[in-house]
């Protein structure tokens, strides 16, 4: 089903209401409903490959390999584990029975939340639209998923593969811009899940909050990454660079900025800059390897971010192909005390681009002082040896996940929750994780009838001495 914004209003309601009915069937309740269909959506996806590869790369010149590992694999990873435990995972969960509730039986089920509404960015557009849409089949929902306008070819393929693998009311898919994504949220659904910028999360949340609907938002912010002495700089360079390029930059839980001890901030650039060049070459332009920025809006917006900005690698760009070189920033030496406003703009919102401000500190001490300015971050990247200061971090400053001695590499682990906090995001997915965010947790006591214990009714008089020596065994 597709929507357009000149007639999303009535064709939306009509969504909504056949989503509703879809549900009210009860055919998702059976989980070999669900897993057909999941098996279903994996071959076809297989069939898609190269098509999905080739919308991305149209869309924004995102590199196959790139495309094969952060997009594809992750879905068909995703998928073949829900496939493989969907069934464990909602079965009925005995927990131990309450000594109040004597004689009884407790147990948890796993209940559909029912239509979800699941809105994804342009910046993983693949991946993004499905992660979240394969949990919600698995854990019992019909769904509606919104992808972003600004990736037309991935979005176009979305959409045959939705109409081929799933029934109207079961899936739909519906395209359309900014106006149509409120239209949806103006509409109640018994869950949300959005992925894209903070600052239109909370637009999300609030429309969510006049229906009471549960959410889950996967937001960003700004990653610091700390490299101190003790740190292997050679095969940090390489890790960083790495985690910074892919996808141009244009990932929530990219390193956003360095924070590097002072006595080895010159080795690191060094080392930062070779592996740059031995990754992308002496012309990244010309590299297959390198994406491009998503449209000309979001090039202004970094373009603006290098001016009056001492550049020590990169910088150069080209508005025709949306091009901005991986480009290394030195920012000086970190101030604590320097107030947040005062910050050069590149310092105070999320980069999400190639673009690398590096900092400077002499004291440990000043780095939780400075991260601590920003909103709680979706990610901390440490790259270190020192135990102590492992331990300072993961004990003292709050963030959603993050990574030692690499990046990004902990949304590859589908045991691990991932998702942010505070500023950066509300709930988590991934895995089992995910079939849980979907799921509620109905809690049941089933009581039995041989006997009933006769210490709670009233009248209460003289039950209350007995009842204070047995509550020592509740």
């Amino acid at each position: 089903m597709t929507s357009t914004v000149e007639n999303a209003p009535n064709d939306l309601q009509a969504i909504s209401e056949r989503q509703k009915h879809f549900y009210n069937q009860g055919l998702t309740r059976d989980v070999y409903y669900r897993i057909q269909h999941l098996k279903r959506l994996k071959n076809v996806l297989l069939r898609y490959e190269d098509e999905i590869c080739d919308a991305l790369h149209r869309d924004f010149r995102k590199p196959v390999y790139e495309t094969e590992l952060s997009e594809f694999l992750i879905v068909l990873l995703e998928l073949k584990s829900l496939i493989k435990n969907c069934k464990s995972w909602a079965k009925p969960r005995y927990v131990l029975p309450s000594l109040v509730n004597f004689p009884s039986v407790s147990k948890i089920y796993k209940q559909p939340f029912g239509s979800i509404l699941i809105i994804a960015p342009w910046n993983y557009p693949f991946q993004l639209v499905m992660a979240p849409l394969i949990a919600a089949i698995a854990a019992g929902n019909t769904a509606v998923i919104k992808p972003s306008e600004l990736t037309p070819n991935t979005a176009s393929v979305l959409e045959k593969i939705i109409a081929e693998v799933f029934e109207p009311g079961y899936v739909d898919l519906v395209q359309g811009d900014a106006q149509v994504a409120k239209a949806l949220l103006n509409l109640k659904w018994d869950y949300i899940f959005f992925t894209g910028s903070s600052r239109v999360g909370k637009i999300v949340y609030e429309a969510a909050a006049k229906h009471l609907t549960p959410v889950t938002l996967e937001l960003g912010g700004k990653n610091p990454c700390i490299i101190d002495e003790t740190a292997p700089l050679e095969l940090s360079a390489k890790r960083i660079v790495w985690g910074k390029i892919v996808n141009a930059g244009q990932t929530c839980i990219a390193p956003d900025y360095l924070l590097v001890e002072e006595g080895i901030k010159d080795k690191l650039l060094l080392a930062l800059k070779t592996e740059l060049q031995r990754a992308l070459g002496s012309d990244p332009k010309k590299s297959p390897d390198y994406a491009r920025i998503i449209n000309n809006s979001n090039f202004k917006r970094l373009k603006a971010l290098l001016e009056d900005q001492q550049v020590l690698y990169g910088g150069d760009s080209d508005a025709l192909e949306n091009y901005i070189a991986p480009t290394i920033l030195d920012m000086g030496m970190l101030d604590p005390d320097i107030a947040f406003n005062e910050l050069p703009e590149v310092l105070q919102d999320e980069i999400f681009g190639p673009i690398l401000p590096v900092l400077t500190y002499k004291n440990q001490e000043d780095v939780q002082d400075w991260i601590e300015k920003y909103d709680k971050p979706l990610a901390v990247y440490l790259f270190s040896k020192n135990k102590k200061l492992k331990n300072k971090i993961l004990n003292e400053l709050a963030f959603g996940g993050g990574v030692i001695n690499d990046v990004v590499s902990q949304f590859l682990n589908p045991r691990l929750p991932f998702g942010g906090v505070g500023n950066s995001g509300l709930g988590s997915y991934h895995g089992k994780h995910s079939f849980d965010t979907f799921s509620h947790n109905k809690s049941m006591v089933h009581k039995a009838t041989w006997i009933d214990l006769n210490i709670r009714y009233a009248p209460y008089s003289k039950k209350l001495k007995i009842f204070k020596r047995l509550r020592k065994y509740f």
